[in-house]
């Protein structure tokens, strides 16, 4: 924990304890008071200018937490230095608060055992307002105080006493931490003085970084003479003293990542001998006996190790480390309950969506069965509409069969007429065949005598077509010789005109050129043609 969140966490307490009324808010004459105190209890210059120009608007009026905060960080906390007594700065936060919140009279324990536990709360506290300890870090307390007083744990009273947490969220704010111990729940069968033993010892372990202390002797420098010192191991030193209430103090031994430690074989008549070398000087120092001796050599050793890691002291790693975990867990937590409430409302979309289909479900089943009821009662009218339907149409076929076998039997009258009929049809038929037979022959032999007739006529009308083309060239040739005289006559005469030879009418034209007869006998000898073939078939 860094030391400026340690100091605001004390400081809290003392600004919670000058806000009567608990409004948030305290009267700007009591911020000026708290501030100079703690500027004179942390060795800080104090600077009334600046005081006096942060709160120059309105000496009386109240400020909240917030509004003090950039005065606190700007003028004390920047400027603070660890070179002041911790023990001093948190006893002046405590004695603004306890008065307000602390009733000693219900407690086993006296006012200082009480301000120990105060100062273990804001070091186990986590890192937000208002403070309060969780679960973990009280049976951690509490398992500490136990092994302190020499008792045993009990398990199912601190689970018994959990569940009576669960109202106040498994957590406990100072006072209450205080009440709980100093009503002696956890500590049944011991008196007093034991309990305030084992505060004390928490306290110097968690408060105080003492690791490891006790008496030993210690080998001087200059007289070389050996002295009983009551040794008191902290993270980066060693102190000792003439004795255990630490009223006078004889000495360091500073430590870094440099020291070592080095067992030593008895002489002069001292036993359990070890070196402690720092970068200063060596100490030699004798225990009581060898269990001793391994103790105190293994916790300087670890000292050493951790300053040379850079490490904190193990119950300030161990802190971290439980928050961590804390923090990593309750992140869990959260991702565990964001997935929980996804879960949740894709569940209640899902259960809203099933019902939704179920209600479908049944509305298509009701629409089913009414469809199924409709179809049924159509069914049913059908099947009477086609029982009727084949009840009258066997009736129609009934009739029909009948009609049709009356009309039958009236055709097949017809038939047996039509076939008497047809019979003395083809009798008269073949007797007028072969009449016919003999005027085709008759007919066949008159036409290929018209068609002799007609070849002749062809050869007729060649030579009269030879004479006509004989007589055209000799008419064309008197044209020509009477061509000027024919001129003359007519731009003499003017009225004569000359009658020139040429056609006198319309020709007929055969496939052998000009026709040899006229349209009266052609249409003479069609008539006679169309008259035999009638008779040929």
């Amino acid at each position: 924990m860094a030391l400026r969140d340690e100091l605001l966490k004390s400081i809290w307490h003392a600004f919670t304890a000058l806000d009567v009324d608990k409004s948030g808010k305290v009267s700007k004459s009591q911020l000026k008071v708290l501030s100079h105190n703690l500027c004179t209890v942390m060795n800080i210059p104090h600077d009334p200018v600046a005081l006096e120009e942060h709160f120059k608007d309105d000496d009386e009026g109240p400020v909240s937490n917030q509004g003090y905060m950039p005065y606190l960080n700007k003028f004390i906390l920047d400027k603070v230095k660890d070179n002041f007594n911790r023990q001093d700065f948190n006893k002046m936060c405590w004695t603004l608060s306890y008065r307000k919140n602390l009733e000693q009279n219900e407690l086993k324990i006296c006012n200082d055992d009480a301000f120990k536990i105060w100062c273990i709360f804001n070091f186990l506290s986590e890192d937000r307002y208002p403070l309060i300890i969780v679960t973990e870090e009280i049976e951690y307390f509490l398992r500490k105080l136990t092994e302190a007083m020499g008792g045993s744990w009990v398990e199912e009273r601190f689970e018994d006493y959990k569940l009576q947490l669960n109202s106040k969220q498994q957590c406990l704010n100072a006072w209450e931490l205080i009440s709980l111990v100093g009503s002696g729940h956890f500590s049944k069968g011991m008196d007093h003085q034991t309990l305030s033993m084992g505060i004390g010892e928490v306290y110097q372990e968690l408060i105080l970084d003492v690791l490891k202390q006790g008496y030993m002797m210690k080998k001087g420098h200059k007289r070389k003479n050996w002295t009983e010192r009551w040794f008191v191991l902290k993270p980066n030193t060693i102190s000792y003293y003439v004795g255990e209430d630490l009223a006078e103090k004889k000495g360091d031994v500073l430590l870094d990542g440099n020291c070592s430690v080095e067992h030593l074989q008895d002489k002069e008549g001292k036993k359990c001998l070890f070196l402690i070398k720092s970068s200063q000087k060596s100490f030699e120092i004798s225990a009581s006996d060898k269990k001793k001796k391994q103790e105190w050599i293994q916790a300087v050793q670890n000292c050493v190790t951790l300053l040379r890691q850079g490490r904190p002291a193990p119950h300030r790693e161990a802190r971290q480390k439980r928050r961590e975990l804390r923090l990593k867990q309750q992140a869990e937590q959260e991702e565990l309950e964001l997935r929980m409430r996804e879960l949740q409302t894709a569940n209640e979309a899902k259960q809203h969506e099933l019902e939704n289909m179920r209600k479908a479900l049944e509305e298509a089943a009701a629409n089913a069965a009414e469809e199924e009821k409709r179809r049924l009662q159509t069914q049913t009218e059908l099947q009477d509409r086609y029982r009727r339907d084949l009840e009258r149409e066997k009736l129609s076929k009934d009739m029909q069969i009948a009609r049709l076998l009356e009309e039958e039997a009236k055709k097949r009258a017809e038939l047996e007429q039509i076939h008497l009929q047809q019979k003395q049809a083809i009798s008269v038929t073949v007797a007028e065949k072969e009449e016919l037979e003999k005027e085709r022959l008759a007919k066949e032999s008159a036409l290929q005598a018209a068609m002799k007739q007609l070849e002749q006529l062809e050869l007729e009308r060649q030579g009269a077509l030879e004479q006509y083309e004989t007589v055209k060239k000799k008419l064309e040739t008197a044209t020509n010789n009477t061509k000027t005289w024919k001129h003359k006559v007519a731009e003499h005469e003017g009225l004569l005109r000359l009658i020139q030879p040429g056609a006198k009418g319309q020709q007929n034209i055969t496939n052998w050129g000009p026709a040899a007869f006229s349209e009266a006998e052609l249409s003479l000898r069609e008539k006679q043609w169309q008259e035999t073939k009638n008779q040929a078939i």
